[in-house]
């Protein structure tokens, strides 16, 4: 078999690869839903990404209009916190946080027998409580979190701008996912058993990347 690569330029790679998603793709996608599920299928190089991933209604407007408002993004791993563009967040005077490391999020853990991944949530919605900050949840590994999180919506003691649910494996993750789906919060969710902390990283990049620099 003869092999015949592509001449591309370094620079070039990037956009060379998102033209050959756009070819590939099957569906008449949402204008505003498109740049995500096409950067999680450069991430992947899954296309089923193109119709397993679901939104709530006005789910990208309002998580953008969070992002300008400098909405605090929780991640469930440092792994999706390291994906995603700080540098470009901090424009819209956003940061980029995950408590899984924390001391007193493994304390709790241990102590109540749950896992830090419920801590973190925790800890998370109390920190926004407290500081009256908007808040987007990136879940890419931990169904526990999204768990834990669908619970803290329904009892009134969260109300995120954006739960980006993409939990990645088979315990409850499934489950996970569709439970949130049942609230009344804006999401973006990998139906199924795909995603990962990239992906998560991935989404979160999208909605930055479709922001005009104020």
């Amino acid at each position: 078999m003869k092999v015949k690569l592509q001449n591309v330029l370094p620079e070039e790679i990037e956009k060379r690869s998102f033209e050959m998603i756009e070819e590939e793709l099957k569906t008449t996608l949402d204008p505003l839903q498109k740049p995500i599920i096409k950067r999680c299928i450069h991430t992947t190089a899954d296309f089923e990404y193109e119709t397993s991933m679901c939104f709530s209604e006005h789910a990208v407007e309002k998580a953008m209009a969070a992002i300008k408002d400098g909405a605090m993004i929780v991640t469930d791993t440092n792994m999706g916190k390291a994906g995603i563009n700080k540098a470009r967040l901090a424009k819209f005077g956003g940061e980029v946080q995950c408590f899984m490391a924390d001391d007193d999020v493994r304390e709790t853990a241990k102590a109540r027998g749950i896992t830090r991944a419920v801590a973190s949530m925790e800890k998370a919605a109390k920190l926004s409580r407290e500081q009256n900050k908007k808040i987007i949840f990136a879940i890419g590994n931990a169904p526990t979190a999204l768990v834990r999180l669908y619970e803290l919506i329904e009892e009134g003691e969260i109300n995120p701008e954006l739960v980006i649910g993409v939990p990645v494996g088979f315990v409850n993750v499934v489950e996970s996912k569709e439970l949130i789906m049942q609230t009344k919060v804006p999401y973006i969710v990998a139906r199924g058993r795909k995603g990962g902390s990239n992906v998560a990283a991935a989404i979160c990049n999208a909605l930055i990347y479709m922001m005009k620099d104020e």
